[in-house]
């Protein structure tokens, strides 16, 4: 192999690089209208924009944290470092806007971003390894 061969682990699987973008988003979407719901605060567009904001700029800083590694988008590992930025940096600026950080917010913010963010990459990740076949 050459240097500039991409070996199995880096490689990126084909299909449209916007795709993860877009269902990461509509998961931190669903993860905010949820819980506003649940919390019956309604989902009237500055509500949910105001919760909304810091995790979308959270999975933002991770997908440029992934930018340039040889991980797709769409890799469980590129998915746990979104996952992980989106949580950190998204209570990191509700703190600073004032919004409420308790500790039992963290924790189910954590589990339900973590089934939705890296949950949809471990299915896809099965499916293609299922399609694939046997390997030999």
């Amino acid at each position: 192999m050459t240097p500039s061969t991409p070996t199995p682990t880096s490689r990126r699987p084909a299909g449209p690089t916007w795709l993860p973008l877009v269902v990461d988003l509509a998961a931190v979407l669903a993860f905010v209208v949820i819980g506003r719901r649940s919390h019956a605060e309604g989902v009237d567009l500055p509500g949910l924009l105001g919760t909304l904001w810091p995790f979308v700029l959270g999975a933002v800083v991770g997908w440029a944290s992934v930018t340039g590694v040889r991980w797709s988008l769409a890799s469980v590992r590129a998915g746990a470092v979104v996952w992980v930025s989106t949580v950190v940096v998204g209570m990191l600026l509700r703190i600073v806007a004032g919004q409420g950080v308790q500790p039992s917010f963290v924790i189910v913010t954590i589990i339900v971003l973590g089934v939705f963010v890296v949950g949809w990459r471990a299915v896809a990740a099965l499916v293609r390894r299922r399609a694939s076949g046997p390997r030999t």
